[in-house]
């Protein structure tokens, strides 16, 4: 239904503007001044027909569908449909049986429900494409009538980009609010069961419960603070790599690499950023963390199978792109004069780059820093593979630890009770998770600010 409707949409936007810019050339070829170029006139008549047909299927679509539901059910005894779960394998077998993918023999039942949906989808498919098409050829007509020379169709266009523009920001903005809407009230739902101070600051990190009051089981322990410790220890070994390597990689093809060698090294620089996370786990996993444990052994130190340090030491591998793609930009856009200034008063490269170079382009490099710590809290498989997922409290890069993160996703995995404390504690880890990211947004922001004004 879609595609045909969708289709007819595309054409008629194509006559109208077709039309319009025909008639407004008509017009303005017998001697009328007009206001707006002709591909306006095609533009204004074009945006009507899609905002009027959009409007149309936006509210018919959900209607036909409804009414489709409603006359396929209307063929079931009511109490074999009582149930959510019920009515939607009733509709999936009328689906199946009307595409013919039923197995086994339809009763009469199900054969008078596929009949009544063949029906219904009948009627809602050409009730919708047929008012379509009439509303559009209507608002072709009405907008040809529109034509005149004192029509402002470019301030009618602008003013429909305008608000398609306002539209858009305004369902990212919506999508925003629903997405942490969702997880605030979800964690409070969590924290009914378990007090915040006790997650805020416990120590222990335990989500065993029972799933039943008949059964035998933990009563769980939620303090959040080794997971808190585990993430911050990975993301400070993974920024000791990435941020040195990231930053003298940018400095160096910014300013010292010819042409030549930066259009080769920086495309296989940037490889690290489309290697999949999961490649890069194997990688952390089956050679980085038993090379380390076969290090720490010889030294006589106590290296965990999997550990923090191989895991900060492979994501910083995959970061590295992030930190020097980005700096790299910055350093670039930095304006020629500045540099010329400073060897005019007699410094040479390196003193220039140090002194006024980085200077100016340090609030760009503090955005790529924070975007590449951003991506390192976020990572998830890096650190199941090749830091485990033990809740220690520590702080030794040799030992296992994880992370919030990854939490997030043991949790959620499998069959769950979604209204017991242990799952509805992976929204509380998640508000803490947007907090701290908000947190490093918000401190990069207002080191941007400070140094901004110094160089304006």
């Amino acid at each position: 239904m879609s595609g045909t409707y969708f289709a007819i949409l595309a054409v008629l936007v194509l006559v109208g503007f077709f039309l319009g810019s025909q008639r407004s050339r008509l017009m303005s070829g017998a001697g009328n001044s007009l206001h707006s170029l002709p591909a306006y006139h095609g533009l204004f008549i074009a945006a009507a027909v899609l905002t009027a047909m959009m409007a149309i299927y936006m509210i018919g679509a959900p209607l036909g569908s409804h009414y489709i539901v409603s006359q396929t059910l209307g063929a079931f005894d009511p109490s074999a449909i009582a149930e959510p779960l019920q009515r939607d394998a009733a509709l999936r077998d009328v689906q199946n049986l009307v595409a013919g993918l039923y197995q086994g023999e339809p009763g009469e039942t199900l054969k008078s429900a596929a009949a009544a949906f063949t029906s219904a989808s009948s009627l809602v498919y050409w009730g919708l494409n047929g008012l379509g098409a009439l509303a559009g050829l209507a608002v072709v007509f009405w907008g040809l009538r529109r034509i005149t020379p004192e029509l402002r169709a470019r301030n009618q266009f602008e003013r429909f980009v305008k608000y398609v523009l306002l539209a858009c920001s305004a369902v990212a903005v919506l999508t925003t609010i629903g997405i942490v809407l969702s997880v605030v009230f979800e964690a409070m739902h969590f924290f009914s069961k378990v007090s915040p101070i006790d997650f805020l600051f416990g120590l222990q990190w335990s989500p065993q419960t029972a799933l039943r009051a008949d059964q035998v089981g933990s009563s769980g322990a939620f303090g959040i603070v080794p997971l808190i410790a585990g993430t911050l220890l990975i993301t400070l070994i993974a920024m000791l790599v990435a941020g040195p390597l990231g930053l003298f990689s940018a400095i160096y093809m910014a300013e010292y690499a010819t042409p030549r060698i930066r259009a080769v090294v920086k495309p296989i620089l940037e490889i690290l950023a489309g290697i999949p996370t999961v490649v890069l786990g194997f990688f952390a996993a089956l050679t980085v963390a038993p090379l380390i444990r076969g290090w720490g052994e010889s030294l006589g130190l106590d290296v965990a199978s999997e550990s923090a340090l191989a895991a900060g030491l492979v994501m910083g591998m995959m970061i590295i792109p992030f930190v020097s793609s980005l700096s790299d930009d910055v350093i670039n856009a930095v304006p020629q004069s500045l540099r010329d200034g400073s060897y005019a008063m007699g410094a040479t490269r390196s003193e220039t780059i140090k002194k006024v170079v980085l200077p100016a382009a340090l609030p760009g490099i503090v955005s790529a820093f924070m975007l590449a710590i951003s991506r390192a809290v976020g990572e998830t498989m890096i650190v199941v593979m090749a830091a485990g997922l033990a809740a220690n409290l520590t702080f030794n890069p040799l030992a296992a630890v994880t992370t919030v993160t990854v939490q997030i996703k043991t949790l959620l995995v499998g069959d769950q009770e979604f209204d017991s404390a242990k799952t509805l504690s992976a929204f509380a880890l998640g508000l803490v998770l947007f907090f701290f990211t908000l947190a490093l947004n918000y401190i990069a922001l207002k080191i941007v600010q400070r140094y901004r004004e110094q160089y304006d």
